[in-house]
């Protein structure tokens, strides 16, 4: 069958075949890099004083476009404003269940959040589930967009062993979708949610996040998918397996955890 045939047959355009997506632009690449950085380090920092940072360091943004990107990446300041993590108004939202809640056992609380990992010419997403009380990641995704499929996959790869008491996220689209909380009701999960505009109810996620970036993604230049991806992987072997941390008295994840 002809091309011209073929696309008479699927009702498209010839000219859509030849379409390829158009990469981001070095200066946006290099604006989200710092973003991402300076978030990471003042996660309190919102909107307007990134943008006075950049501006400060000679970068011709203003507030609109820093609001932009931050949604892009997914991130929103700690102090209260407006929601870069936004949840269809539509979906339900759930209470939080953790404030005073003594965490003394694993698989009694997990934490699922999404994060912002840069490469040299581009960026991906970073998916984790976190064991509150063990600091084991149970699970991790990448993706280079933010749609559902690789929240639902490192959910569904982080059931077929144990499933938590209670599951915290934020309100953020992904987290109040009606088939993720399907997922979650069908085995039985509490469900608990940050409050609107309250990072710090996700703290040890966060926690995890700051780890991941100064001790594997900012040492290393990911020059595509697949080098981040393997050396993600490296990285959480180590950190469950062999990494040392003083809250859990000097043990690994994986020892508290499987212990």
């Amino acid at each position: 069958m002809t091309l011209v045939e073929q696309v008479q047959l699927l009702s498209v355009s010839r000219a859509s075949l030849y379409y390829h997506k158009v990469g981001p632009s070095e200066e946006e690449v290099r604006i989200k890099h710092r973003i991402d950085e300076l978030y990471t380090q003042y996660p309190f920092y919102g909107s307007r004083r990134l943008t006075a940072q950049l501006r400060r360091e000679g970068e011709g943004v203003n507030r609109k476009r820093v609001q932009g990107y931050m949604r892009e990446m997914g991130i929103e300041g700690i102090a209260p404003g407006p929601n870069f993590s936004k949840r269809n108004q539509a979906h339900k939202v759930y209470p939080y269940l953790l404030k005073g809640l003594v965490i003394n056992r694993c698989n009694q609380v997990w934490g699922i959040d999404i994060t912002y990992i840069r490469l040299l010419a581009g960026w991906l997403y970073l998916v984790a589930i976190l064991d509150w009380h063990s600091r084991f990641v149970v699970s991790w995704e990448l993706s280079d967009t933010l749609e559902m499929a690789f929240v639902l996959s490192a959910v569904s790869r982080a059931f077929r062993g144990r499933v938590p008491e209670i599951f915290n996220s934020d309100q953020g689209s992904h987290f109040t979708s009606p088939v993720y909380i399907e997922m979650l009701k069908e085995a039985g999960i509490q469900i608990s949610m940050d409050g609107k505009g309250r990072a710090l109810d996700n703290v040890l996620t966060e926690r995890l996040w700051r780890t991941v970036k100064y001790e594997e993604v900012y040492l290393n230049e990911y020059g595509s998918p697949r080098e981040a991806e393997q050396g993600l992987r490296r990285y959480f072997e180590f950190y469950n397996q062999r990494r040392l941390h003083q809250a859990l008295n000097y043990q690994t994840p994986a020892e508290v955890y499987f212990g």
